[in-house]
This record gives C-alpha cells, sequence and structure tokens, in this order.
C-alpha cells in the first residue's frame, strides 16, 4: 500500500499522523505504528481503504455543536459542598477482616453525614483477579463491570459464627500496617464457600431476589463469574489467573473445553454469582446509609479507564477490544520515553454501538450505586495514546473516539440514575475538550499543587465552578508530605528520577512553598509564624493544613474534597507511580482506626473549617 493510501486509511479510522514530543513538537508516526494501530483496531488492510466504519465515520461539526449535558443536582444551583476522599481498603476497623470493607463505608457514611459532609469519593470498586489478589490496583481490574467480592463484610451475613482459630487469624490481619490481599482473599473465600450451602438451603435472603439479579446480570454476570472459576482452577494448576497464559482451548469463552468446564462446575459458577450479588447488596446498603445520613451526594465512585488485558472482561467480550494494543501515553516532559499502562481499552468502532453499548454498561454499573462518578483519564472521551504490542510507547498513536456519542450516553444514564459526572480532566488535554466538557456539565478536576503558572498558585476565586477541587490525590503525598518534599526524595529512592534532577526539583519546591505561602496570605488566610522551611514540626504543618483546605472551600468550585489521608497524617504514600516491586502500592493502611477518627485533632480541625467556609443551606 503506498503512503499516501496508508495516511488517508489511518485518518479515515482516527488515527492521528502525527504524536507531542517532549520539547512540544509534533512527531510524524512511522508507516509500520500506522499499520499496526490499524490491525490493532482490527482493520484488514487488504482493500480497507474502500470502506469505512460507521462508527469511525468522521461526525460532523456543525458551526454552533449542541453537546448533551449531564445531569446537576438542582440544589447544587444555590450552594457549594464538600465531602471526603478515600480508599475502601484503608479503613481499619476492630470487626473488619484486615481490610476496609462495605460495612466501614456505612459506618464511615455515618460518620461524615454528622460532620456535615455530602459524600464519599472512593477509588474504584471494580472486580480484581480473585486468583491472584496481589494484582491489587484499582485502576488495573479485570472488569469494570463487576463489584470486589474482597469488600465484602463477612461477619454480616446470615448464619456466619466466628470460631477462636478464625478470630485469632482475623486478628493477625487487622493487625498488619499492610493490606495482605493474599491472606485476606484465602479466608474470605474459604468462610464463604462454607456459608454457601446454608444459604441454598434455607434461603436466608430471598432467593427470587438473586434469581432477579442473575437475569439482570445476564450473560456479562455469569461470564465472569466463569471466568472466576476457571481462574482459580489454573493457578492450581500453575498455568496463571490470566487467561494469556490458559491452554489455548480455554482462551476463547465459547470454546468446546470452557462449556465442558462450565457443565462440570456449575455450583462454582452459582457462587461466584452470589459473591457478586452479596457485594451489589451490601454496597447498595452502604449508599442507602449515606442517603439516611444526609449526604446529599452519597458515594463518589471512580471509573477506571481501561481493563487488565488478561482479565475477565478481554475474555468475555474479546470483540469489543483493542487487542493488539494498550492505553499510554506519548512522551512528555515527565516521561520521555512515554508510558505504557498495559490496559485494555474498547474499540472506537465498539464503544458506543447498540442501545446497550459496552460505555453503556460500564457507566451505569457504577451509577446505579453512586450519586457522582469520575471518569478517570477524561481526555479518553476523544482520543486514547494506544501503544502496540512489543513497541515503545513512543512507537504508539492517537486514535479518536466518537466523543459526542459518549458524551450522549453520560447524559441519559446520568439523568436515569441521577447522578452527577466529574471528568479527570489532567495531563495531556486534546485542544478544546475541557470547553466540551463544561459545556455538557461534566466537573472538572482541580489540584491545588497543579493550579499554577508563571505567577504561582492561582488564587481561589479564578478556579472555575464547574469543578471539584482537593488538595492532593491517591498518586500523591499529603500535604504535609509534599511540604516536606517527600514526593521527590521518594521518586529518587525508587530510581523514577535521577539524583541531578532530584536537586533541581527540591529548589523548584522551595519556591513552591514561597509560592503557596503567599497565595494562603492573599486569600486573608492565617499561617503559622513557624513556617518558614520543610522542617517545619507536625504542628506547624497541621496548621498549614487547615489553611488549606480553607483555600479549597473558598472557590466556587460545586464540590471540595477533603483527603482522609491528609486528617489521619498518615507518613506513607497510597501509591507512587512508576514504581511496581519498590513500593506495596494499593497497600498501605490508615494509622487510625475507625471508631477513633472523631479523636484525631486534624480532623475536628478541617471540618470544622469545611462547614464554616461551606455551610448547608
Amino acid at each position: 500500500m503506498k503512503s499516501a493510501e496508508l495516511d488517508k486509511l489511518a485518518r479515515r479510522h482516527g488515527i492521528s499522523l502525527t504524536r507531542p514530543s517532549p520539547d512540544n513538537r509534533e512527531v510524524a508516526i512511522s508507516g509500520e505504528t500506522k499499520r499496526k494501530i490499524l490491525s490493532a483496531l482490527k482493520i484488514d488492510l487488504p482493500g480497507a481503504a474502500d470502506h469505512e466504519t460507521g462508527a469511525m465515520r468522521r461526525e460532523p461539526k456543525p458551526a454552533a455543536k449542541k453537546i448533551a449535558r449531564s445531569f446537576l443536582p438542582e440544589f447544587l444551583s444555590s450552594t457549594r459542598v464538600w465531602g471526603v476522599s478515600l480508599q475502601l481498603y484503608e479503613l481499619r476497623s476492630a470487626r473488619n477482616w484486615g481490610i476496609g470493607d462495605f460495612e466501614d463505608l456505612a459506618d464511615m457514611a455515618d460518620l461524615l453525614g454528622s460532620l456535615g459532609a455530602d459524600f464519599i469519593g472512593l477509588t474504584p470498586l471494580h472486580a480484581p483477579f480473585l486468583a491472584d489478589p496481589e494484582r491489587c490496583s484499582p485502576y488495573e481490574p479485570s472488569s469494570r463491570q463487576h463489584l470486589n467480592p474482597l469488600y465484602i463484610a463477612v461477619d454480616r451475613l446470615p448464619g456466619f459464627a466466628c470460631s477462636p482459630e478464625l478470630e485469632r487469624q482475623l486478628a493477625s490481619l487487622r493487625q498488619a500496617d499492610l493490606v495482605d490481599y493474599a491472606g485476606v482473599a484465602q479466608i474470605k473465600l474459604r468462610v464463604l464457600r462454607d456459608l454457601w450451602p446454608a444459604w441454598r438451603q434455607c434461603h436466608t435472603y430471598d432467593p427470587a431476589d438473586f434469581e432477579a439479579f442473575i437475569t439482570q446480570g445476564g450473560n456479562s454476570l455469569r461470564l465472569h463469574a466463569l471466568f472466576e472459576c476457571l481462574s482459580l482452577s489454573m493457578v492450581e494448576r500453575g498455568a496463571g489467573a490470566g487467561w494469556q497464559r490458559w491452554p489455548a482451548d480455554f482462551q476463547r469463552f465459547d470454546s468446546a473445553a470452557v462449556a465442558e468446564f462450565e457443565r462440570g462446575h456449575a455450583e462454582d459458577v452459582r457462587f461466584h454469582m452470589w459473591l457478586q450479588w452479596i457485594a451489589h447488596r451490601q454496597l447498595m446498603q452502604a449508599a442507602d446509609r449515606a442517603g439516611k445520613a444526609g449526604l446529599r451526594i452519597g458515594l463518589y465512585l471512580d471509573l477506571a479507564v481501561g481493563e487488565a488485558v488478561d482479565g475477565s472482561a478481554t475474555w468475555s467480550e474479546p470483540d469489543i477490544y483493542v487487542s493488539k494494543a494498550t492505553i499510554g501515553s506519548p512522551p512528555d516532559p515527565f516521561a520521555v520515553d512515554g508510558q505504557d499502562w498495559h490496559l485494555a481499552g474498547y474499540l472506537p468502532s465498539a464503544i458506543a454501538a447498540g442501545e446497550m453499548s459496552p460505555f453503556r454498561r460500564m457507566v451505569s454499573a457504577a451509577m446505579r450505586y453512586a450519586g457522582a462518578i469520575r471518569i478517570d483519564h477524561a481526555a479518553a472521551l476523544r482520543r486514547l495514546f494506544l501503544v502496540p504490542l512489543g513497541s515503545r510507547p513512543d512507537g504508539g498513536a492517537y486514535v479518536r473516539y466518537p466523543q459526542d456519542r459518549l458524551l450522549q450516553i453520560l447524559a441519559d444514564v446520568s439523568a436515569e440514575h441521577r447522578c452527577l459526572v466529574i471528568g479527570e480532566d489532567l495531563g495531556l488535554i486534546p485542544k478544546g475538550l475541557q470547553d466540551d466538557l463544561a459545556a455538557a456539565q461534566i466537573l472538572s478536576y482541580r489540584i491545588l499543587s497543579y493550579e499554577q503558572d508563571e505567577k504561582g498558585f492561582k488564587p481561589a476565586d479564578v478556579y472555575p465552578v464547574l469543578a471539584l477541587a482537593c488538595i492532593s490525590t491517591h498518586d500523591h503525598q499529603t500535604l504535609a508530605g509534599w511540604w516536606r518534599g517527600a514526593d521527590i526524595q521518594a521518586r529518587c529512592e525508587h530510581g523514577i528520577v535521577p539524583p541531578d534532577l532530584t536537586e533541581a526539583h527540591l529548589e523548584d519546591r522551595k519556591r513552591e512553598r514561597w509560592n503557596l505561602k503567599a497565595a494562603l496570605k492573599a486569600a486573608g488566610l492565617d499561617l503559622p509564624a513557624r513556617l518558614s522551611q520543610a522542617r517545619a514540626s507536625e504542628e506547624t504543618l497541621r496548621e498549614l493544613t487547615v489553611s488549606a483546605y480553607r483555600f479549597i472551600a473558598r472557590t466556587p468550585s460545586l464540590l471540595a474534597a477533603v483527603r482522609l489521608a491528609d486528617l489521619t497524617d498518615e507518613k506513607r504514600p497510597t501509591n507512587v507511580p512508576g514504581t511496581s516491586d519498590s513500593y506495596p502500592n494499593w497497600k498501605p493502611k490508615l494509622s487510625v482506626l475507625l471508631a477513633d477518627l472523631m479523636s484525631s485533632p486534624l480532623l475536628k480541625s478541617v471540618t470544622a473549617a469545611m462547614r464554616e467556609e461551606r455551610p448547608r443551606e
């Protein structure tokens, strides 16, 4: 195929012919990249230039484009609200099994409701690999359409009775400072399997409700449960939890070998559907508790940008996923080689296709429980950077997605569930996307440390109204850690940034500290007199934290999120981006028991400040 024909074909299927470079130039992608991306999009090159997939036909751009608008609660037209963000697994309690669970979430809702909060922000609750619990990143799930059974509060199930030996094992799991995912999974699945036969015989819950859940879940639920059974079986055989390492005749859900396995494991499949039903019921109960506690938004759930390449979702529905490329990011000044996140994304031609499109099903799965959802990497509504398998990130390319139809789906489903939408619009954002998201009533995501320009930190009053404002996220240190430069030191210690660049970053942080003090003073906020250097005392940094949250609360942004780790003064970060084996990402627990949170002076001070700055109206 001639170069001009290849370029025409690439453009027709939404492939950008250039990508950005670290020095902000546009670099032409190679012919090899174009061919690989076309193949990943399942475009057959011979004769392909003569046809055009309807899903990827360039959408007309009228002069005054009408953008579908997502749901916004009426009460937000006259008030601004605040809530608390956390990781469910990090919660400690005297009764959980070494990992925060849905009962802890309900208890947290009661606590935060009493403090005047309106939402609880959570990292994704998507289904992981039960057969390989150490694959614990909530942003690399096995399936985004199903829940994580490890969050089930087993002790709240009818028929459960604790033995002295079990209590001894649970005490050990609770006392650990890191979540022992393997230990938690082993004990929870064992006890749940023991409860399952008794439940079948006694029908402690209404069996009709379980059957209705199975009917509503359809093939998606059945195949996910079947995948879990196969995955556990394959681990026992030494083949691994992910389907790409399984024998060839088990790598397709519709093979004769899989059908034979399912016939021989019908009860196991129903057991895993039961786990999903129990998780669904308990999460619904937590959402109900949040509403009764006075949280007007309730649960705010996060959606990962993709799924594991070898998980339940890609095994169950291979025809709707990009199969020969993974989601990543092009080279930029902070990652000069680019990034490959090793996540599977929907095909542009399939993502919005059909009445119950993959995208509609995914967002519906979260919105059924939530008053707000956050779309991780909101740029994916317009484009994704795809890295062909076997290539480096600089061999990838941007691919266009049907933005208008995705925004229409968000508008429709959010209205149905009365759920507002937040778009994580950070990083490399295509031109005009933030304007389109604002027109669609999708809230922007504004992090204090990112809201800087050549003059320093932006004043509170320039933050957009349609936004969620916060100080930091799970990918950052606490504010006190940021002030001390702990994030910079961590990147150096884990070999992410070389020592010479670390020194430059520490110098930059000196300037940032001065600029933050200037911004807080300009906002009329009190600062401790001893706040003069990185080695400020803990008490001084607590005072800074209160002032910083007052600053965030004074922005016009409709939502402001307080990070729980700030209130408990955590020293270990949740996640150090760029690490895998060198840091226990997604495992550190809070240093304080849920029942003891109210004894934290910082929690009392910050939540009191949020109530003063954002009173209930």
